[in-house]
């Protein structure tokens, strides 16, 4: 059996994952990333990022490296496809979302660290609390088994294993809850270009259905789709990238746009997916065991959310900034990871960080209902009366949170003043 010391491990080399990693490279802390995968994932094709997410790739220190390849939306149009109105949508300047590439956005993380930072083909199997060790204070007692037999000793773990955490499940939190719906996504390559105006987000809505369009650049395009399904619908949807394709354009969304419907022709079947909608409810967020001694979880282990305000991966890299910070306030003030201390660390992570996720869960899961209710005049009340007008505007603000900083660390090269 190999046996490995480390200061930190973090699970799942994702957004989170990743980004937690090169958070605590800038203060000065090494942390191995594991990663069951054998490269890194590129599931989901595209994301939107939106100036949360900017602030925290800044405080990174990779920003740079996406806003060169891609631009900002600077408006959108919202189709209802049984009325045919569309309603036009422009955002504040510096507002708009940036569509990107999420490999190229898990790539800019990667490349910030340490060849041997992530072990990929390391799936974990279960955690264990060993007791004090009086010969060794430097050591915490939180022992990792991997699926290759390797155990791995280490003073802080942290979970960004997605929404079936198996970190979160060790710490107690809560099942995630089914929402009852279901979502497609995927990237189009269309080489004599698409036509789209780079600077627009296009949605299309129905009752119980919501799509939309993200230009990439000139040629590609990320789309997705979301609809009520059953658990059925989804684990066969899952399965088979060519029925996706299929029920989405013969079923789902024939009704749609013709534009929507050739770009989901035209798209790689290696980037279709399709996987049901989770979430955590937010109560549980609040009141859930966050972190025990020195573990605690990130990302959609913490805080699983539907795609509704596109906040999953902004959230996860604001979690990074923030571990990033309370742990490397620790570390610069003992010169090293002190394990009687990461508690009070990991408190003050899981304290900024729960009302936050609690509210991007709730808002999220709003704003979905709000756009795929039916047309009744109650229904057409509740939304554009109540939820237009006085709900999502604070519920948009979201977007405009600024996480903070890392602690500077004089003996970080790449950190700049």
């Amino acid at each position: 059996m190999e046996l490995m010391e480390e200061d930190v491990v973090v699970v799942g080399a994702g957004i989170a994952g990743l980004a937690t990693a090169v958070a605590l490279k800038r203060v000065g802390v090494r942390a191995l990333v594991l990663e069951r995968s054998e490269e890194l994932r590129a599931t989901g094709a595209g994301l939107s990022l939106f100036p949360n997410a900017f602030c925290a790739l800044d405080a990174l220190g990779v920003s740079y490296k996406l806003t060169s390849l891609y631009a900002p939306s600077t408006k959108g149009c919202i189709t209802n496809i049984a009325s045919g109105i569309t309603r036009e949508v422009s955002f504040g300047q510096g507002l708009g979302p940036i569509a990107v590439h999420r490999k190229a956005l898990l790539e800019a993380l990667a490349e910030e660290l340490p060849n041997d930072a992530i072990r990929f083909s390391s799936k974990l199997i279960s955690i264990e609390i060993e007791a004090a060790d009086h010969k060794r204070q430097d050591l915490s007692g939180i022992l990792i088994h991997l699926g290759d037999g390797t155990l791995i000793k280490t003073k802080v773990l942290v979970g960004c294993d997605g929404v079936h955490s198996v970190v979160a499940q060790w710490l107690g939190l809560s099942q995630t809850a089914y929402s009852g719906r279901g979502a497609a996504r995927g990237l189009a390559l269309i080489p004599e270009g698409h036509g789209l105006s780079q600077d627009q987000v296009h949605q299309f809505v129905d009752t119980g259905k919501r799509a939309g369009l993200f230009p990439l650049n000139d040629k590609e395009v990320y789309w997705f789709f979301s609809c009520k399904s059953t658990p059925q619908d989804d684990h066969d949807m899952s399965r088979d990238p060519k029925l996706i394709q299929k029920q989405v354009i013969e079923k789902h969304c024939k009704d749609f746009p013709a534009k929507f419907l050739e770009i989901i022709r035209q798209s790689d079947l290696a980037t279709l997916t399709w996987a049901p909608l989770v979430f955590r409810y937010p109560w549980n967020v609040i009141l859930g065991k966050m972190y025990m001694g020195g573990v605690t979880v990130a990302g959609d282990a913490m805080h699983p959310m539907t795609p509704d305000l596109g906040q999953g991966g902004c959230a996860a890299l604001e979690d990074a900034v923030v571990l990033g910070r309370h742990i490397g306030t620790l570390f610069l003030k003992n010169k090293r990871i002190v394990p009687q201390e990461v508690g009070v660390a990991l408190k003050s992570y899981v304290n900024e960080r729960r009302w936050r996720a609690a509210g991007l869960i709730t808002g999220s899961y709003l704003s979905g209902w709000a756009q795929q209710v039916g047309n009744d005049w109650w229904m057409k009340f509740l939304r554009h009366v109540i939820f237009y007008k006085f709900l999502y505007p604070k519920i948009f603000d979201s977007i405009r949170y600024d996480c903070g900083t890392l602690p500077l660390n004089v003996d970080d090269p790449t950190k700049v003043d």
